[in-house]
């Protein structure tokens, strides 16, 4: 039975997922001596790439079938496929380093902590608006106690009791988990924990839209939250390129 799990859902990812991997099996590594046992799952959302077979040859020890295109419901299918207590949940163009993977077990180890999250850094320089959104949500995220979904850890208890992930929506999955399980953990005398240490997660999305196709998006979701119901409303979630640039 492992320890921990870490769990990457991956929609066409065959150019990021080797250094996903790579990094989180480094991570791994990195904390084998004080937390025992890892599992590396990485859930195919219906990929239409080589996503599940570069899984397999770059160290994952499941790979996860969802045939419905919804990050919530692969992140819900990989917690479903393995028995681990501790859940970690990584973006598949997210790097981990093995001290920021050590922190949150830590966390978790505490026994005070039901979930929790981290900030994030970007890859590159990123346009003035995607640099203000980045720091905005860092500031928001320490503030209030909300993590992003490119990385969010978590006790399995405080996983179901938060109902997982809210398969309704398809995007800010992850601030709906965490309002549930604050609010039970609250009364549990938990809290929610968000790390000072960065993961670090691609710009890639700066080299696919544009600046008005960002502002377009923000204010679809925030003047309109039912929006994030309708996966064409929530598309840059979705939307791939036809050859999803190779990280740099």
């Amino acid at each position: 039975m492992p320890d921990y799990a870490i769990i990457i859902p991956a929609f066409n990812e065959e150019a990021f997922l080797p250094a996903t991997l790579s990094s989180a099996r480094s991570a791994m590594t990195h904390v084998a001596r004080d937390f025992g046992k890892g599992e590396l799952i990485v859930v195919d959302n219906n990929s239409h790439d080589r996503t599940a077979e570069v899984a397999r040859s770059h160290g994952a020890d499941q790979v996860v079938f969802e045939p419905h295109n919804q990050i919530a419901r692969a992140r819900n299918a990989g917690a479903e496929s393995t028995t681990a207590e501790w859940l970690v949940f990584l973006d598949a163009d997210t790097t981990l380093s093995g001290e920021t993977l050590a922190k949150a077990l830590a966390a978790l180890a505490t026994g005070t902590v039901a979930a929790g999250g981290a900030r994030v850094a970007m890859d590159r320089e990123v346009t003035p608006l995607v640099g203000w959104i980045v720091r905005t949500w860092d500031r928001v995220s320490t503030t209030f106690a909300y993590a992003a979904g490119s990385f969010f850890f978590t006790r399995r208890d405080a996983f179901k009791a938060g109902g997982g992930f809210d398969e309704t929506v398809y995007a800010g999955e992850e601030v709906w988990l965490a309002r549930r399980i604050k609010a039970w953990a609250k009364k549990e005398g938990l809290t929610f924990h968000v790390l000072p240490e960065s993961v670090t997660t691609s710009a890639r999305k700066d080299d696919w839209f544009s600046t008005k196709e960002f502002l377009t998006q923000l204010a679809v979701i925030f003047l309109i939250p039912w929006a994030t119901r309708s996966r064409r409303l929530c598309a840059m979630w979705y939307k791939r390129p036809k050859a999803p640039t190779e990280p740099s």
